[in-house]
């Protein structure tokens, strides 16, 4: 259906006390708290109302149909790839599970930097709690992480590097992972299970498939939102008290800007990503990570590398074959060799926080004439030197956790089996592609 509504709409005018634009993560749970307080919220979202029954765990359409550009949103110069959801519950509906509470040293951050004075931890506390509760986030359990992760688990233990389990947001999880394509338990306990039904049952207006392509500014407040409804010519108007942007990062600003609202030059700028890289380690035995929780363990050990240099955390992500086939470096045989050895392949990720020393700028989201939504990511020397020791990092644990050989995901990748190899990474180049 292009759109979705537990109202009838007469009219192509519709009025609202609040607009919400995006159903994710913030949209949602400020959508269900203005409606609890009764007021008219309206919510557009530009991708499809999927629920259980359209999550068949089918690993192709689900990138095409739930994520941005169809899996391939990237950096302008393709080097790094955003897997960003579309839909209902944005994100939440296609994540993997994995929930943090915004750390102390971040809050502290905006604090002295940015001067947000009302964001400290004391303050978030019991709404962070709320949240939680309503999202079912509690630890998993070590019994019932897979092997994908247990070999994170077992070479960070054995190297005396801090691990603790992660904390998911599931209820009733049947440990498909299969979470990255829609869960088809309805275990997840995403926007599209929680406060989106929260919303609607005080009376929100859901417009799925509906593009917010144009607000309207009046002496400084939007008081108009041109929409559209996806593949058609229907277009309609919201005439909103109250203007809320929720589409994320790369979305918000887009739209901003087509908008011809940008007075301070600042609209798009500064726009971090905490830039991936990866290594694949290869077992004798086994490993089969594309079953169970995609991600239950995190290792915060290299978390605070100095003032002057860009920390990482280790995680491991699932080994889907689509998923794999596009973050290996190889293509043909070596592509084919690769795959075929991707039931012993585990994947750890390192994932660096930019966005922390004074001279990091971030990227930037800007829009092409024909529309076209573009970021660019300039890659620093410190994120560079960051990638270079996550690599190291990432050899030597899965080294420890007993892996035979591991591959670096280089355009010619790099083979290490052994700590007496490792000097092969101090040459490699980093950055980015």
């Amino acid at each position: 259906m292009p759109v979705f509504t537990r109202n009838t709409i007469d009219g192509k005018d519709i009025s609202c006390d609040v607009c919400i634009i995006g159903s994710g993560a913030g949209g949602a749970t400020l959508a269900a708290g203005l409606a609890e307080q009764g007021l008219d919220v309206v919510m557009l979202e530009a991708g499809n109302y999927d629920t259980q029954k359209d999550f068949d765990m089918d690993e192709a359409r689900a990138f095409q149909e739930r994520y941005q550009e169809k899996g391939l949103r990237a950096t302008d110069d393709l080097s790094i790839t955003i897997l960003q959801g579309t839909g209902v519950g944005g994100s939440t509906t296609i994540n993997w599970t994995s929930c943090f509470r915004t750390p102390k040293v971040i809050l502290d951050l905006w604090q002295e930097r940015h001067g947000v004075d009302s964001l400290s931890e004391e303050i978030l506390a019991p709404h962070f709690d709320a949240v939680e509760k309503r999202l079912s986030v509690h630890e998993w359990p070590t019994d019932m992480m897979n092997a994908n992760n247990q070999t994170l688990w077992n070479g960070a233990k054995s190297l005396g590097w801090k691990v603790e389990p992660l904390r998911r947001n599931v209820k009733g999880c049947v440990n498909s992972g299969y979470c990255g394509m829609g869960c088809p338990a309805d275990a997840k306990q995403g926007m599209l299970l929680t406060y989106i039904p929260d919303a609607l049952d005080k009376g929100m207006r859901l417009f799925a498939n509906t593009v917010a392509e144009r607000l309207v500014e009046t002496n400084g407040k939007i008081t108009k939102i041109e929409a559209k409804v996806t593949g058609t010519d229907t277009t309609f108007v919201i005439r909103p008290k109250v203007c809320v942007s929720a589409c994320g990062a790369i979305n918000g600003p887009a739209l901003f800007l087509r908008s011809g609202i940008n007075d301070n030059g600042l609209v798009g700028r500064r726009t971090f990503l905490h830039p991936v890289t990866g290594l694949a380690a290869i077992f004798q035995d086994p490993v089969n990570g594309w079953y169970g929780a995609p991600q239950s363990v995190s290792s915060h050990e290299f978390i605070d590398r100095g003032s002057d240099k860009i920390g990482f955390f280790l995680e491991h992500a699932p080994t889907h074959p689509v998923l794999s086939a596009t973050a290996s470096s190889g293509f043909g045989v070596s592509q084919q060799r690769f795959m075929q050895n991707l039931y012993r392949a585990s994947f750890v990720i390192a994932l660096h926080v930019d966005g922390i020393l004074d001279s990091d700028q971030g990227g930037r989201v800007t829009v092409a004439s024909n529309g076209r939504v573009n970021l660019s990511y300039p890659i620093s020397a410190q994120m560079k030197e960051g990638f270079k020791e996550s690599m190291k990092r990432m050899v030597e644990l899965s080294l420890a956790a007993g892996a035979a050989d591991t591959m670096s995901l280089h355009s010619t990748p790099i083979h290490i089996s052994s700590m007496d190899q490792i000097g092969q990474l101090e040459t490699a180049e980093y950055g980015a592609l």
